[in-house]
């Protein structure tokens, strides 16, 4: 059976140093068996990748993309929140999806899955989750998608 390490390598994926916040909060906080994420943009390089409005500047193919950076820097998180052992880990319970949308853009779930899918192949079943799919106004930093995940970890 692969590792957590070894799925993300077989996906290209080098998971970049955990962004830090940029405002009175922390990056992460564990309460119990759970660490909850604060909101991670689409970081890439120290920069957001993907600034603008999904129905506007981007369209869905972009809007996924945007998505999978999210969950790429989510993962990030998770990875320090468990001191490095993904074997903490237990599961992905859920995912908070906030898209910033232009006026009559619909296609929310179709975005957010870019960060769906990712979480359930590097976890498979343990990456299987419940999820809300909002699309907002504003966002900060202009930031195409801002995911929150919700882990549970081992006691």
């Amino acid at each position: 059976m692969m590792t957590t390490d070894q799925r993300l390598i077989e996906l290209g994926i080098e998971l970049p140093h955990p962004p830090q916040g940029v405002g009175a909060y922390v990056p992460w906080i564990r309460t119990g068996n759970l660490i909850i994420t604060s909101g991670q943009l689409p970081w890439k390089n120290g920069e957001i990748a993907y600034a603008g409005k999904c129905g506007k500047e981007f369209q869905i193919v972009e809007g996924y993309q945007a998505a999978r950076l999210c969950a790429v820097n989510a993962l990030a998180q998770l990875k320090q929140a468990v001191g490095h052992d993904w074997t903490q880990l237990v599961r992905i319970v859920r995912v908070e999806g906030y898209v910033h949308t232009a006026p009559g853009f619909r296609g929310h779930p179709d975005v957010l899955n870019g960060a769906s899918e990712l979480f359930n192949r590097v976890f498979g079943d343990a990456g299987i989750h419940v999820r809300v799919a909002l699309g907002i106004d504003e966002m900060p930093l202009n930031a195409a998608v801002q995911i929150v995940v919700w882990a549970e970890v081992k006691s």
